[in-house]
């Protein structure tokens, strides 16, 4: 018999069907009917960002083998707890780098050079006045960018700014090689908040970083700096990040992350003139999405007794 494998979350149509027909594919998410009757036969388990996996999840898995998780972060999914029940872990560690990497360009291109299609003619006067309010006040090499979490993603902003002739400052707990950084200069966390006109953050969402991005360093930006996150939301405090906005006009928040997702009424971003949110776009290239569901290689590898690709290497007890 065909392993059984719980899909929670939608995957992009070609590795669907192809895991339709390596395995029996039951679809639903926890607490669905579908996932409730499967759960305790189920070998493999598909998620994206939206499925926890914790202990009670795990609980209702006895048989479960691999979880693969079609993206990058792993911070939906208790590691030590996995390792604790011989449960292994895939993931797809750079298969969203390029669509991320021109979302937070097309963010910062968004936020420095204005611009607007006319629909009709103007006269002379028109003309000339619609360029003067349409002109930026700087260039990007006049610029200096910082990037907190120099990782695959930071890595190719980096090689991307320098290109562009911009000075790139970063943060990051790991020591990077400087054959790596592309020109990037290290700062410590303080100094690339108080430094940046452009801060863009690439942090993961572990428990450490919770909230990690706080009021003493917010309030530590410049009073016209252009902040973006498309990391994970649980990583900023959005209290203190409206307080910094409503007493800065000039600055502004990019934010395509949220917590939770969709983000709720009481949010305190919502309305802001200065704070721009999306609803979780950067990965959303059909490229990316695809190249996202390939996961499922991966574990039907590993649920043919042979090795995966991308299997995540759980070295600790601790979920990090």
């Amino acid at each position: 018999m065909k392993p059984i494998v719980l899909v929670t979350e939608p995957l992009a149509s070609e590795p669907a069907q192809w895991l339709a027909q390596e395995c029996q594919v039951i679809h639903g998410a926890p607490g669905h009917a579908n996932f409730t009757t499967a759960a305790p036969h189920a070998q493999g388990l598909a998620i994206r960002t939206a499925t926890c996996v914790d202990a009670q999840l795990l609980d209702q898995l006895p048989q479960l083998k691999v979880i693969a998780r079609a993206g990058v972060g792993l911070d939906n999914i208790d590691l030590a707890q996995c390792k604790a029940r011989g449960v292994r872990v895939v993931h797809t560690p750079d298969a969203n780098t390029q669509a991320v990497v021109e979302y937070v360009m097309a963010l910062v291109m968004d936020a420095i050079r204005p611009r607007a299609f006319l629909s009709s003619p103007l006269d002379a006067l028109e003309w000339e006045q619609t360029r003067d309010e349409l002109t930026a006040t700087r260039q990007l090499n006049e610029m200096t960018f910082g990037i907190l979490g120099l990782g695959r993603i930071g890595k190719r902003i980096a090689k991307v700014l320098g290109a562009l002739g911009c000075d790139v400052l970063f943060h990051d707990l790991m020591e990077i090689e400087i054959t790596v950084r592309h020109g990037a200069q290290k700062n410590s966390v303080e100094e690339l908040f108080a430094r940046s006109d452009i801060l863009s953050i690439h942090i993961d969402g572990r428990e450490s970083n919770h909230a990690f991005i706080n009021s003493p360093l917010i309030q530590r930006m410049k009073p016209n700096v252009t902040f973006i996150n498309t990391s994970r939301g649980r990583v900023v405090n959005h209290d203190a990040l409206a307080q910094f906005l409503a007493g800065h006009p000039s600055a502004q928040a990019l934010l395509d992350v949220h917590d939770p997702e969709p983000f709720l009424a009481d949010s305190p971003l919502i309305g802001m003139a200065n704070a721009h949110l999306a609803p979780h776009l950067a990965s959303r290239t059909e490229t990316a999405v695809r190249n996202m569901s390939w996961v499922v290689r991966d574990l039907v590898a590993i649920l043919q007794g042979r090795e995966s690709c991308h299997e995540f290497k759980i070295l600790s007890d601790t979920n990090s």
